[in-house]
């Protein structure tokens, strides 16, 4: 069998589905939105309405979130009916092996390294930006070099890393106590921000809405440039829905469980984006929006300084739940390569009397600690979004080949406008790739010519699909 044509050689569900068994299914359909929406509602929500306002689309910034819930509906769709008919661990990468070949899955998890594992550095950065200024208010604060990392004119962001410790303790509990953590602090954190929409309504200046689309923004083609631009940085605050289709192996019932895990949460994320993105534009002039923390510089401007210490406490919890739901894919993810010998054999090891793949476990956490550690949030989060838009692109084509496979057949859900809807979600990720900047586009690149040379020198020698 020549190379090529065995890099294209594709892994049965049945050899996944053996292999997953070792793991416990014991997650619910709330357990999912848990994770889900723990997920989604992080790091995004409390820094990228205020960033995406001053620099894309002003208050317009409420419709590019619309958009962007819009189409993540679309690409969860897509993740849904590959979760029901496959439900196993690895996400896009274990679809990809399936219906396009190792070497398609292989970049497809490649490229969910870059989204999961960048993520958990970026959303740890924020955390530990939110705690330095709820400090700041008590007047305490850290020695300006154990702030920010090396390129930012520190040593290391030490509150980044700690975070990320503090949920590797607590997810080495197990999964039962995990998530009942994350459920509890969701709640916690919806209900934060419910009061944030209710209580700004308050103060909302309708002046502060006009012009409601920036004329510096529109630009291009029917003056989209602003909308096109903010959708596609937003597009990380969706981040997250796709990481519930990771937990595949530890559902009960996936066939209906993960389509109602999935599309729960893009909804509740939507309405409260939305939400959220349009009081925050009302209370304050867009123009001044672009901190880290809009929410809380809102509620100051106003003069609602304790309301904002109850924002910047949600804001912590957000990125807490965001961390821990994140660990816990970008784990599953090298766990299915070490299960299937792309990676060394030891990440895909599961331990016999917790059911988790602790190995897997360690390692995601210990790199996405140095990660967080010493690279700035702006950098981190360009990369997480082409690493999630080409995801998304592949598997919404993949429902068009997963219908055509006659050895696939399954009864579950299936995208509804079939097969409009997915090749429209395609398109639509490959206009938002390359919306993005070209250094980002140029540093994808390079990573997938890292991945490709290690799959051909390491990978498909040590892959254990060519033993069948």
């Amino acid at each position: 069998m020549n190379i090529i044509k065995r890099a294209f050689q594709r892994e049965s569900v049945e050899g996944y589905l053996t292999k997953d068994s070792r793991m416990q299914r014991e997650l619910s359909t709330k357990d999912l939105i848990g994770l889900g929406v723990g997920t989604v509602i992080g790091t995004g929500i409390f820094i990228l309405p205020g960033h995406a306002a001053a620099q894309h689309a002003g208050p317009a910034v409420s419709v590019a979130f619309l958009i962007a819930a819009v189409f993540s509906g679309m690409a969860a769709m897509a993740f849904a009916e590959f979760s029901s008919a496959m439900p196993v661990a690895g996400s896009a990468y274990s679809y990809g092996s399936v219906v396009y070949g190792e070497v398609i899955g292989w970049i497809l998890g490649w490229s969910l390294i870059l989204e999961y594992f960048l993520a958990v550095s970026a959303i740890a950065t924020g955390f530990s930006a939110y705690l330095n200024n709820l400090l700041a208010i008590f007047n305490l604060s850290l020695p300006a070099a154990l702030r920010n990392g090396p390129m930012e004119g520190g040593v290391v962001n030490l509150l980044a890393i700690l975070v990320i410790f503090v949920v590797f303790l607590i997810i080495r509990r197990g999964l039962n106590a995990s998530k009942k953590i994350e459920n509890s602090a969701v709640i916690i954190k919806v209900g934060i921000l419910i009061a944030f929409i209710v209580a700004g309504s308050f103060f909302i200046k309708t002046n502060n809405y006009v012009p409601f689309y920036p004329k510096e923004f529109r630009t291009g083609f029917l003056g989209s440039d602003g909308i096109r631009a903010a959708t596609a940085s937003v597009i990380f605050a969706f981040l997250g829905f796709d990481t519930v289709a990771a937990h595949a192996a530890e559902v009960k019932n996936p066939t209906k469980t993960m389509a109602k895990g999935l599309i729960s949460t893009v909804v509740i994320s939507a309405v409260l984006y939305t939400l959220f993105a349009i009081v925050l534009t009302g209370i304050v002039n867009y123009k001044k929006l672009g901190v880290d923390d809009p929410a809380a510089f809102a509620l100051q401007a106003v003069h609602q300084t304790q309301f904002s210490v109850v924002i910047t406490i949600g804001a912590l919890i957000g990125t807490f739940t965001a961390i821990l739901a994140l660990i816990y894919a970008s784990s599953r993810l090298a766990y299915s390569f070490g299960r299937d010998g792309l990676l060394p054999k030891y990440l895909g090891h599961v331990d016999p009397k917790t059911k988790l793949p602790m190995r897997a476990i360690v390692v995601a956490a210990v790199v996405e600690a140095v990660f967080a550690g010493f690279i700035p949030l702006s950098v981190l989060a360009n990369l997480v979004n082409i690493g999630t838009l080409v995801a998304f692109l592949f598997i919404s084509v993949g429902v068009i080949i997963l219908r055509h496979r006659k050895d696939l057949v399954h009864d579950g859900f299936k995208v509804p406008g079939y097969p409009v809807v997915p090749v429209l979600t395609a398109l639509i990720s490959l206009y938002l790739i390359f919306s993005l900047a070209p250094q980002t586009l140029e540093m994808y690149a390079i990573w997938v010519v890292l991945g490709l040379i290690l799959y051909f020198s390491y990978g498909i020698r040590h892959s254990t699909i060519k033993t069948k």
